[in-house]
């Protein structure tokens, strides 16, 4: 038998006209007064709480202003904005008046959200104050202030169309070291469904807490859009909670469903969680969650992690369920209606058990359009009908499939896909630094950080000082935690680097940094 999973009930299309914001508060005019969010604090403040007719009338108002403004359908918006609810309101409200937002992380740099803008070419730029913005900006800036004042504004009816065409723009990191724009269209939405039983097993009754940040698309689509989507309510923690914060959060605010990065479960675990009586389940995605992670949240909270598999291009497609929970060492099964494959490199499908490469087919109602502006990579990703995610698995005879490693070099820095050509030419602009290596480098068995390998141009250099260096040019989660000079890097026979034999030369001293 081959490695190729069929699916028997293939997703309906999508319905035509469709508008993705419509679909995702298609809810709110029968369940006007529920709760659809509240954002959630450990302390002694109020929370602030958004109804569903409040969250559809402020989308529509957000897409009238924008309207306003002179934008026409089909227009670009840059996102620079924080851990707010503004985020969600700016995304779903260019949506809904035909335009196509594009979110951006609040970390990143002034130099590279001009690269990043250059590559999208925007017509308005939504920012916080204090966010960095392309230098000099492309396009008109407004602030958050007067999209506040758009919320108010008579209510946009929301534009029509096709389903295939384009509805945002997320960026994703290559091989290439350049970031990508990963165009998708409105259909992606409706394509989510297949993960609502596939992954979380989630009903209009649940209320769904997310441990991450508003302007993170992880947040957007498994902590807001999709609760929204099926009538649930959304919990998003306030801006600054702790890890203590969130198990408080999870035993107060009656959390059924808690989704987060496996990073945030390992943090929790440092102090032991509180009863749980409601939590009937955890989500986990963005990285790989290490089994003891697993092992011990499960003993603590008697209740199960659900994991899944995805990516930028596709969100997750990958995953285990309460209906059908993973088996020990597997990623999960396939998600009902979708057609994956693990391929040979002659493209055809490789026996079951065997390791080889993970496709997507490119019927995928959740598929990238393309990579903008770059129709040769978008080209090189297919491989006759079959979209090829880079990344290597197998598949048994149950159908789950395991993850058998990544077929590049990509690193993943709490969640985040980082590419390491891009860390390197920015450590070796230090001129201290002859030439620069960076490696993902596991501590623990649940952690794992950005390394950084350099060959000094004199002496070694002071960690704070190569920190200092990376933070000015990159974001946050794209710096090194670890430093460690070297007198050369490890190279193959044709003069390829190692990056296998640069993880091998971390010793315990280096793993005491978490």
């Amino acid at each position: 038998m081959i490695s190729e999973l069929t699916p028997s009930s293939p997703l309906a299309p999508a319905p035509t006209p469709f508008n993705m914001a419509e679909y995702v508060l298609q809810h709110a005019d029968r369940l006007g007064d529920k709760v659809a969010l509240r954002i959630v604090s450990a302390g002694t403040e109020g929370a602030a709480t958004w109804t569903y007719a409040q969250l559809e009338r402020a989308v529509r108002g957000v897409a009238t202003g924008l309207l306003n403004h002179g934008l026409q359908p089909g227009d670009r918006v840059l996102l620079r904005l924080g851990n707010t609810v503004d985020f969600p309101l700016g995304f779903l409200g260019a949506i809904a008046a035909g335009l196509v937002p594009i979110p951006s992380s609040s970390q990143l740099t002034q130099s590279e959200i001009t690269r990043m803008a250059d590559l999208v070419s925007p017509a308005l730029i939504i920012a916080d104050p204090g966010i960095a913005l392309p230098a000099p900006a492309p396009c008109k800036v407004i602030d958050t202030e007067t999209l506040h004042s758009f919320a108010d504004l008579p209510p946009a009816p929301y534009h029509q169309g096709s389903p295939e065409r384009p509805a945002y723009i997320i960026f994703t990191s290559g091989t290439s070291g350049q970031a990508r724009a990963v165009l998708h269209a409105h259909r992606a939405i409706w394509a989510r469904q297949m993960m609502w039983d596939g992954w979380y097993g989630i009903t209009e009754g649940d209320r769904v807490m997310h441990a991450g940040a508003f302007n993170w698309t992880y947040t957007l689509g498994t902590g807001l859009m999709d609760p929204w989507s099926v009538g649930a309510t959304a919990l998003i923690p306030a801006a600054g909670s702790t890890p203590d914060d969130l198990s408080t959060l999870l035993s107060r605010k009656n959390v059924t469903i808690f989704a987060a990065a496996p990073g945030v479960y390992r943090q929790m675990l440092k102090n032991d969680l509180p009863a749980l009586p409601n939590l009937r389940h955890g989500l986990s995605a963005g990285e790989k969650l290490p089994d003891v992670t697993r092992a011990r949240w499960e003993e603590q909270s008697d209740t199960p992690i659900h994991e899944a598999f995805g990516m930028s291009e596709c969100s997750t497609f990958i995953s285990g369920s309460p209906a059908r929970p993973s088996p020990d060492g597997a990623l999960g099964f396939g998600q009902a209606g979708r057609h994956l494959a693990v391929l040979g490199a002659d493209g055809a499908p490789v026996p079951l058990g065997t390791a080889g490469t993970l496709a997507i087919h490119r019927r995928d109602p959740g598929l990238m359009l393309e990579y903008l502006n770059a129709p040769e990579a978008t080209a090189a990703k297919f491989q006759g009908d079959w979209f090829l995610t880079g990344d290597s698995a197998s598949m048994s005879e149950t159908g789950a499939f395991t993850y058998e490693g990544r077929s590049d070099d990509i690193m993943n820095a709490g969640g985040y896909r980082v590419s390491p050509i891009e860390v390197e030419a920015v450590m070796a602009q230090h001129p201290g630094i002859s030439e620069a290596a960076c490696v993902e480098v596991s501590v623990k068995a649940d952690a794992s950080v950005i390394g950084c390998f350099y060959i000094p141009t004199e002496a070694p250099l002071s960690d704070d000082e190569l920190s200092r260096h990376a933070h000015a040019l990159l974001a946050h989660y794209k710096c090194p935690r670890l430093f460690r000079p070297v007198d050369s890097l490890p190279r193959s026979t044709n003069n390829k680097l190692s990056r296998a034999t640069l993880r091998l030369l971390v010793d315990q001293t280096d793993k005491d940094i978490t």
